[in-house]
């Protein structure tokens, strides 16, 4: 026991610690508010269909330009679509990796917040 400090040392840094985990809380589910609050826009076929997602994946809305629509050439809207999807999704990706890449490294501690 010759190493134990008296005060409140070690309560002191709990406290500290505590508190910076609490900082960090709040600053993660703002990130994922403004995720969720944000909508980014996919498209393809030179915007001939377009895809609207939220920062969290969830799609919102598409929208096909007249053209897009060929009933002898269903095919190519499926492409459309898909790519337009696929255009939408990369970029919440990125979205994602840019507001929460600060999180990634919380290892262990990130079931704690």
């Amino acid at each position: 026991m010759q190493n134990f400090r008296g005060g409140n040392g070690g309560f002191g840094n709990m406290q500290n610690l505590m508190r910076q985990a609490q900082a960090m809380q709040e600053k993660l589910v703002k990130a994922q508010q403004e995720l969720e609050d944000m909508e980014i826009v996919g498209s393809s076929g030179a915007g001939m269909v377009t895809v609207v997602m939220t920062g969290k994946g969830e799609i919102k809305s598409i929208k096909l330009k007249k053209e897009a629509v060929d009933p002898e050439d269903v095919e190519m809207l499926e492409d459309l679509i898909l790519a337009a999807i696929n255009d939408a999704k990369s970029q919440v990706e990125k979205a994602n990796a840019d507001k929460m890449g600060a999180f990634g490294n919380l290892g262990g501690l990130g079931g704690l917040l």
